[in-house]
């Protein structure tokens, strides 16, 4: 079925430097988002993929070109929520108090908030560790954590920068299942930053390719596998080995071009 609904993120020609344009993030870079839609950015060290996610978010403005939310220039009121590689949660404040603490400053009142935080703990199956602090938790729980509280605002575009990277592989298989159920009720746009093709490919419907500094869209590539990927997994697949094949490709194709191979391959994972 042909996508009719008008883009929920839309960046068309963006440019932005820093240091006073000595260093050239993003040049002419253009793509949209639709709603519902996980796509994600993929590139080497430096190609500005945080960039993006804070271009996207409002809290740095393009030199040139247009970043719209919902057709607007984004503010920090919208309804988003960004995860990061590390969960940074209040120290002082326990599980439940740190997501309470940002529904507090939605408004929710007090009683609404109390029910909520015990609906999102539990979504993420946390709700025994209410009244832990986070240096009581591990990090994949406090990543979970994070989560939660991102969710907490029930936004309409999440934001995703590495948020698995410092976790170890069976902690990382956990959180993405989760992270692809509760996108599957929740059907909220995720722009997810990865280094990873393989998580790339679980869990996205299209991954944007990014070349080196300056960064500029490579190739946008569709992910056509079946969902939902939470109960299917698709590594099996002949067309999951194809994609993954397809993308080492553009890689290793970057690195004939001059970039070097290691910053790119090292950061990708083993050759299929």
């Amino acid at each position: 079925m042909t996508e009719t609904r008008p883009p929920i993120i839309s960046l068309n020609g963006v440019s932005k430097s820093f240091k006073d344009g000595q260093v050239q993030a993003i040049e002419d870079l253009s793509f949209d988002v639709r709603p519902g839609e996980f796509v994600s950015l993929v590139g080497p060290s430096g190609c500005g993929k945080t960039t993006l996610l804070r271009l996207i978010d409002g809290l740095v403005a393009p030199d040139r070109g247009t970043v719209l939310v919902n057709g607007r220039p984004p503010d920090p009121t919208y309804n988003m929520a960004m995860v990061f590689q590390s969960s940074r949660l209040l120290p002082w404040r326990t599980v439940a108090g740190n997501i309470d603490f940002v529904l507090g400053l939605r408004g929710h009142a007090p009683k609404a908030r109390k029910s909520r935080v015990q609906a999102l703990l539990g979504a993420v199956g946390l709700r025994e560790f209410a009244e832990a602090y986070p240096h009581e938790l591990s990090g994949g729980m406090q990543q979970r954590v994070g989560l939660a509280r991102a969710l907490a605002v029930e936004p309409e575009v999440l934001l995703m920068d590495e948020p698995f990277a410092a976790l170890d592989a069976m902690t990382r298989e956990t959180l993405r299942g989760e992270l692809l159920r509760l996108w599957d009720r929740r059907r909220m746009a995720v722009v997810f930053v990865t280094h990873d093709i393989d998580e790339a490919i679980i869990l996205s419907q299209r991954i944007i390719v990014l070349r080196p500094r300056p960064g500029r869209i490579d190739a946008v590539v569709p992910v056509d596998l079946p969902e939902p990927r939470w109960q299917t997994d698709p590594r099996g697949l002949p067309a999951y080995a194809d994609l993954r094949r397809a993308l080492w490709d553009r890689i290793h194709a970057m690195g004939r071009e001059g970039v070097a191979l290691e910053e790119l391959t090292g950061a990708f994972g083993d050759e299929p």
